[in-house]
């Protein structure tokens, strides 16, 4: 599956080893800024070529343990000549027929041909309702690295926000029709599914469209949202709109050329323009630009947010939300990501002052940020397997991190469980056998694996950004007894 942390390779990759990265994720610091302006050139020739979809699930977790940044600045040339891929698409949420999924799976066979499956997100467990808005930004100032041709870099986020007078309002869909579209064709076979068999448009948020803000209990704390590796924002809408129904506004942001696709308003669809990486050593330059691009466009939406603080929308913006001038308190702003997301989150809150707190769902961790840590509160949220025993990089950054840290390990999930797809897989296999649900997603309760993740995410940012006191980071919870906090 291409997502959230494929490994773009011509050849097949098994998580049987473990990182090579060792020391060399530990090293490079310095040579990465380097060895990104000189890869940028990298990325932007076409090819059809695609990886082989077999085996990519299982591949997904080790896709970014390659010597992804242990690069020298004088090897980056060497992808000047590397072809692109074209991309896929990302994928909607579940969480109305959780309940039934585990059992159904294993005697539901391959669905008849007929209506297409539709799956349903987990409702926000909040007390407030939801709105949301999806807005093109441009960046004037940066040339695009992954577009050359592109005089700018433009990108596509979302706010979700507490809301108001919603009644009469649109249910905003997890993935606009060019989105799922593409995901359907492209995505879908790669997860054992026929195009057709999923109504991929047909899932909705829980958030209303342009729905007025709700500022009634004060300003709103921001937290920035980055996805995994070539995955899109779409993909974690069921913990966005959580945090956003307890009080925060959440921005998600997709990282345009590495995401899949994007879809930008009018219904444009960008794809990814990533090179196909042939070794270890490819896969090293080419992650030593998308890390400084990512930090890059999260510190840019940063600055657009204080613009719509104070009035200032973009150029080709629909209307915002009433009440959102003036609602954004930028003096109390989270980060965090999925995989690839969680070590952008990471580097962002060491590189920019305006971050107070970052969190890194199951991703390993990148240089520079890891070798020198953070010393702001930072959340290390673990799949079933993954410990700073088996993952170097987890284990120099917890060294050298000093402010407040706490490792929190999930028991029987994995990799793809920190995101909607943990909801979504169990209602398919229900209905159409979906093969391999416990390898993508492991053995938890996908309805305890959720609310889990909502809970600790929340305290974690009620704690640092909001102040409130949690008592779920002091010790074994017994609300949560899937979660374990490692020493």
């Amino acid at each position: 599956m291409p997502i959230p942390t494929r490994a773009r390779t011509t050849t097949r990759r098994s998580t049987g080893a473990g990182p090579t990265t060792g020391a060399a994720v530990t090293t490079a610091a310095t040579t990465a800024a380097t060895a990104a302006t000189a890869a940028t050139t990298a990325v932007t020739t076409a090819s059809t070529t695609a990886s082989p979809a077999a085996g990519r699930a299982a591949a997904v977790r080790r896709a970014t343990v390659l010597p992804a940044v242990a690069v020298l600045a004088g090897l980056a040339t060497a992808l000047t000549a590397l072809p692109a891929t074209p991309a896929a698409a990302s994928s909607a949420g579940s969480a109305a027929a959780l309940s039934a999924g585990s059992a159904a799976a294993s005697s539901a066979g391959r669905a008849a041909a007929g209506a297409p499956v539709q799956v349903a997100l987990p409702a926000p467990t909040g007390p407030r309702p939801v709105g949301t808005v999806a807005l093109r930004l441009v960046d004037r100032g940066r040339k695009d690295p992954l577009a050359p041709s592109k005089p700018y870099r433009e990108l596509m986020v979302s706010l979700w926000y507490p809301a108001r007078a919603t009644t009469g309002l649109p249910v905003a869909p997890q993935m606009t029709a060019g989105a799922a579209a593409a995901f359907d064709r492209d995505t879908a076979p790669d997860l054992g599914l026929k195009p057709g068999e999923v109504a991929w448009a047909a899932t909705r948020t829980h958030a209303r469209v342009g729905a007025p803000v709700d500022t009634r209990g004060g300003r709103l704390p921001v937290i920035l949202f980055s996805p995994g590796f070539e995955a899109p924002r779409t993909l974690s809408t069921a913990l966005a709109e959580d945090l956003a129904a307890r009080g925060y506004v959440v921005v998600t942001v997709d990282h345009t050329y590495e995401a899949e696709q994007v879809e930008f308003p009018g219904g444009r669809v960008e794809t990814s323009k990533l090179p196909v990486v042939r070794n270890e050593e490819e896969q090293a330059k080419l992650f030593s630009v998308l890390l400084p691009t990512r930090v890059a466009d999260l510190r840019f939406v940063l600055d657009r947010l204080a613009d719509l603080d104070r009035g200032a929308g973009p150029r080709e913006a629909a209307p915002l939300p009433g009440g959102l001038r003036g609602a954004l308190d930028l003096s109390r702003v989270g980060a965090f990501g999925h995989s690839m997301g969680g070590s952008t989150a990471a580097q962002l809150a060491h590189d920019d002052p305006r971050v107070d707190a970052g969190a890194n769902l199951d991703g390993m961790v990148f240089d520079p940020v890891a070798s020198t840590g953070v010393s702001k509160p930072f959340l290390q949220v673990a799949g079933e397997t993954t410990t700073r025993a088996s993952e170097p990089s987890w284990k120099s950054f917890w060294e050298a991190s000093t402010g407040w840290k706490r490792e929190a390990r999930f028991t029987g999930t994995q990799h793809f469980s920190f995101f909607d797809l943990q909801a979504m897989l169990p209602q398919i296999s229900a209905k159409l056998g979906h093969p391999a649900t416990a390898e993508t997603i492991g053995t938890i309760d996908p309805r305890r694996s959720v609310a889990a993740q909502r809970a600790y995410l929340a305290a974690f940012f009620d704690l640092h950004l909001k102040g409130r006191r949690t008592p779920l980071f002091d010790g074994p919870s017994a609300a949560y007894p899937e979660v374990r906090l490692i020493p």
